[in-house]
């Protein structure tokens, strides 16, 4: 039986949480995004969407955006 390979860029996989509550990021995805030993990482989580890990200095355009929004004027 053939392995099923996920489209380009894309990976699936199964992870088991450790005793400490830690997790491994796997090889291929280390690989994908150029993560590397004490690189930070940002966990966003959402009761509804679930949770999601971005690398750190990937998020920067993310906090510009959210944080250089102008108020609303008032009429």
């Amino acid at each position: 039986m053939a392995k099923l390979k996920p489209p380009e860029g894309k990976f699936v996989a199964s992870i088991k949480v450790g005793p400490k509550g830690q997790i491994v990021v796997p090889k291929e995805v280390r690989d994908m995004f150029g993560i590397e030993p004490g690189d930070m990482l940002l966990l966003l989580a959402d009761e509804a969407q679930g949770i999601g890990i971005l690398p750190f200095n990937s998020t920067v355009q993310l906090f510009d955006d959210v944080f250089s929004k102008k108020e609303p004027e008032e009429e």
